[in-house]
């Protein structure tokens, strides 16, 4: 019987689609799981490369097989020593199984969601278990010089027994082993933030303010005191050398005195009269200027000076 070519191409696109629905290719990042009326059948497909399976009845689930990324959202957690903190955390995971992994959580998202209640529950225990220095801190290096007192340094900078990536590291290990029947390989875990809540943040940034203007009143406090010092030696100072000064200066005072009055004396000792003369005019020029008004005797030796000059 002859067939009609509508006929064929309906058989052709037919096959076509058998054909599309049997094969498939799977690439180096998948791994397929083939599942029959919704129940996995045979292994798991890891190699890639064209591969077969049923058509309509058989369908291929493709899972990724390089690292995936699991971030989780901050979230507010308690510390041993009741210091409230946020904690954001993210993680590194692959599908090691995807048979198991199917099976447990069907898909990505049910891993992401799965992983979400792991590793924030692990997170919160962990952070539970220790104080507050002990998730923030790595290592017990030494500290850098800051000027406060022993005792608040030694409580600020106290020694650490675990520290941030031991905690990690206790976080992932929990959580891996709580994963291992999901198919699924935890790679890393780090913690990503940590942050005090808004309260215990604005309380942390007083104390700090606090501590840095009482460093700064002990600076100021010693500079008042080295300031007044060097005052107090610029004073002492510059009183011996004035009265250095002055004891010189009434050293060349005496001695100018004593030289003036020796010449005085010679003076007097040649010409009396000269002297007496030159004395009285000196007597009338320290006595008398334009507004001066003189009472003189008939005697007195100024006179004499100014009737016969």
């Amino acid at each position: 019987m002859t067939r009609s070519p509508l006929t064929l191409l309906v058989i052709a696109l037919a096959a076509l689609l058998l054909l599309g629905d049997t094969l498939f290719v799977v690439d180096e990042t998948k791994q397929v799981v083939i599942t029959q009326f919704g129940n996995p059948v045979g292994d798991p497909i890891t190699s890639p490369g064209l591969h077969a399976k049923l058509p309509l009845i058989q369908k291929a689930h493709f899972f990724d097989k390089r690292f995936l990324e699991w971030d989780g959202d901050a979230n507010q957690m308690p510390t041993r020593d009741k210091r409230f903190i946020w904690v954001d955390t993210y993680a590194r995971w692959r599908i090691n199984d995807p048979l198991l992994f199917f099976q447990r959580l069907r898909d990505e998202r049910g891993a992401q969601s799965r992983l979400d209640d792991i590793l924030d529950g692990e997170t919160r225990n962990a952070v539970a278990r220790h104080d507050l220095v002990e998730v923030v801190r790595s290592s017990n290096r030494p500290p850098e010089a800051i000027l406060v007192d022993s005792e608040e340094e030694t409580a600020i900078l106290q020694n650490i027994t675990k520290g941030r990536q031991a905690i990690t590291d206790e976080i992932l290990k929990e959580a891996s082993r709580r994963t291992a029947d999901l198919g699924i390989d935890l790679i890393d875990l780090r913690i990503k933030r940590i942050n005090y809540v808004d309260q215990v943040q604005r309380d942390v940034f007083a104390r700090m303010i606090a501590e840095r203007k009482r460093v700064g009143e002990r600076y100021r406090s010693e500079g008042e005191g080295e300031s007044a010092r060097i005052g107090g030696e610029k004073q002492r100072e510059l009183q011996r050398i004035s009265s250095e000064a002055y004891m010189k200066a009434q050293e060349i005072r005496g001695k100018a005195d004593a030289e003036a009055t020796r010449i005085y004396a010679e003076a007097y000792g040649r010409d009396p009269a000269f002297y007496a003369f030159v004395k009285s005019l000196e007597t009338f020029e320290k006595a008398a200027d334009q507004r001066t008004t003189l009472v003189l005797t008939t005697s007195s030796d100024v006179l004499k000076v100014l009737k016969k000059p």
